[in-house]
Order: structure tokens, then sequence, then C-alpha cells
């Protein structure tokens, strides 16, 4: 196989789940262009539906399902309207991701249990749903989003001059949790040529960010900017893909450098 046709994903039927945010949609663009039938899920079916048109409108195969990440009877039900209607699954994309802690480290414990419900419990439901399929077939590739907010403490500096901070303590969390779900998931299915790997992006560039904030973030990094609507397309295809066969475990950190200064 030539290398280049290693990157394709012709024929792979890929699920994505949250796919209308801002990481969320390269990701579901990305997809779909390297030839995978790419079905995006989420609560908000209102929104998935715009964005499917929008895709299909320019010849990908998109389509919206409603799914609730908070609720194991909609998680398998995802999973069998998935199998009804495509047969099989070969990618799986938890990108789906709450943020109910308004408040940050001051919020209520109840607030606190309810973003682990969906984004602790309701991931580890969705990935052993499609990963039981997956290890059926004895193929597949899983690709959790990370964030390198799950890597690092927070860096006050970035905030300063600003009204925002970085002190919401469930995110840290769940998403330092999912870099070591990745590992565990990795060894479980691994025998069952199921691939478990974790991308971990930095912070994406907004026209709400003060400029005091983009100064400070971008002086962190060693590319000296925050991501874009680009960023993270070829590292999700990369880990989709044929190309990365002999890839499992890994977490890889796509941040212009932020990480590694």
């Amino acid at each position: 196989m030539a290398v280049l046709d290693m990157f394709s994903l012709k024929g792979k039927v890929a699920v994505v789940t949250g796919g209308a945010g801002l990481y969320g949609r390269q990701i579901v663009e990305a997809l779909a262009e390297a030839g995978a039938e790419t079905i995006v899920a989420s609560r908000n079916i209102d929104s998935l539906k715009v964005l499917a048109g929008e895709h299909r409108a320019r010849g990908l195969d998109v389509s919206a399902m409603q799914f609730d990440q908070g609720e194991e009877e909609s998680i398998l039900m995802l999973r069998d309207e998935v199998l009804l209607r495509s047969g099989r699954v070969d990618v799986l994309v938890n990108n789906s991701v709450a943020r109910p802690m308004k408040h940050g480290y001051q919020d209520d414990a109840s607030t606190f249990a309810e973003s682990m419900r969906i984004n602790a419990t309701g991931i580890f439901l969705v990935t052993r749903a499609f990963g039981d399929v997956m290890a059926e077939r004895q193929k597949g590739s899983i690709i959790n989003i990370g964030s390198i907010q799950g890597m690092i403490g927070p860096d006050p500096t970035i905030y300063r001059g600003t009204s925002l901070s970085g002190w919401y303590p469930d995110y840290f969390f769940h998403k330092g949790g999912i870099i070591n779900f990745t590992r565990f998931i990795a060894s479980y299915y691994g025998e069952r040529n199921v691939r478990c790997n974790c991308l971990s992006p930095g912070g994406y560039r907004t026209d709400k960010h003060p400029a005091a904030f983009l100064k400070q973030y971008s002086d962190r990094t060693f590319l000296g900017r925050l991501g874009n609507d680009s960023d993270l397309m070829g590292a999700i295809v990369y880990l989709a893909s044929d190309a990365s066969a002999y890839v499992t475990g890994v977490n890889l950190p796509v941040d212009g450098g932020y990480t590694a200064k």
C-alpha cells in the first residue's frame, strides 16, 4: 500500500460525539474528507443537522444522531442505531464534553458530580459500548479528546489583566483521567486489534478572547499562537487511519509546544 493510501478512511464508519463545537467541527470535517462515513452525535440534534447538511452539500457523507452521554440507555440506543444503519463502527472519537461548573472551584459538590457523571462515567460507557463492537470485528480505532489541561496545572499568568481564569477542577480532573483511561483501554482491547489513543489540544482562538490573554498565551507556546480551525485535522486522520496501525496507548499533544515549554 502506498503511504498516502494508508491515511485514507474510505469504506470506514466513524462516530464522533459532540461534533458541533470548536474542535468537534474540524474533527468531523477531517474524517469525512478522508472518506469516512461520519456520524456525529450529541444532545443538540438541531445544530448537528445543520452541520451535517453543510457537509453533505459538499458531497461528504455526514449524518446526525441524537444521544445523551449522561444516560447509558441513550448511549446503547446510539450504538444500536449506528449498527442498524451502517453495520459496523471502525472509528470512535470521544469528543463530547459538558462544562456545568460555571462557578469554578467554589461551585457546589452536586455540580462537580454532574460533570463526572457525563465526562467520566459517560465516556467509559460510550467507549465500552462501541469498543466491544470493534473487538468483535477485531479492528478499530478509539480516539479520546483530552486537553493540555489534563497534562499540566493551570497557569494563572496567561489570564492576567482579564476576567478569565483556569480554576475549573472538574475539567482538569477528567481530562487528566482520560489520558490514563486511554492506556487502560489500549491494554484491554489490544489483543483484539482495537487501538486507543488520546489527542490533547491546546487553546483554540476565538474572537471573544481579550488581547491580553492572546498575547500571554501565545508567548507561552513555541509557535506563538493559539489553535485554529484546521490544526487537529491531520492528527485525527492519522490516529483514525491505518497510518497509525502500530500506535496505541499514546497521548499526542497538539498545542504549538505549550506543554513542552
